[in-house]
């Protein structure tokens, strides 16, 4: 189990297998330092954990939650392409888009939970650049979507 695995099932997380691409892509592409996940919704066990817009009947709380998930999930690409997570040497950026009404401005307040989880799983390396989207709709009603792009060693 790599260091990072092991903040997270402190913090009570467990890095869930790499979920099934929901069209014709693969969750993540590695490629020189760097690995660009394809962006990822917010499965457990096979099921999106909320759907529809946020603001609307999804909460903000809730909406935080699934960033995370999705977090969580970009994490599974990454070890899925490279193998060993101590291996990122940074996350680079991180992009979240929020599906929500067209009243709602707090999506950077919804991508700290992505956000978080990277600070805590890889330390100083976890600290990202960032884009908090609003949009009106994400696949299958997801009311989050987050992508990354880290930078690996050998």
């Amino acid at each position: 189990m790599s260091a990072v695995e092991e903040r997270l099932a402190a913090l009570g997380h467990q890095v869930p297998e790499v979920a099934a691409p929901v069209a014709s892509y693969v969750p993540a592409v590695h490629t020189g330092q760097h690995v660009f996940t394809s962006g990822q919704l917010p499965f457990v066990e096979g099921r999106l954990l909320q759907t529809g817009k946020v603001g609307g009947e999804v909460s903000a709380d809730e909406a935080t939650a699934c960033a995370e998930v999705c977090a969580l999930n970009a994490i599974a690409a990454v070890r899925g392409v490279v193998g060993d997570l101590d291996r990122v040497t940074r996350i680079v950026k991180a992009t979240v888009f929020v599906a929500s009404t067209p009243d709602f401005t707090q999506q950077p307040q919804v991508a700290n939970g992505a956000s978080e989880l990277f600070a805590a799983a890889f330390g100083a390396v976890g600290q990202h650049a960032r884009s908090a989207v609003g949009v009106p709709v994400l696949p299958l009603d997801s009311p989050v979507e987050v992508e990354v792009v880290v930078e690996v060693g050998p």
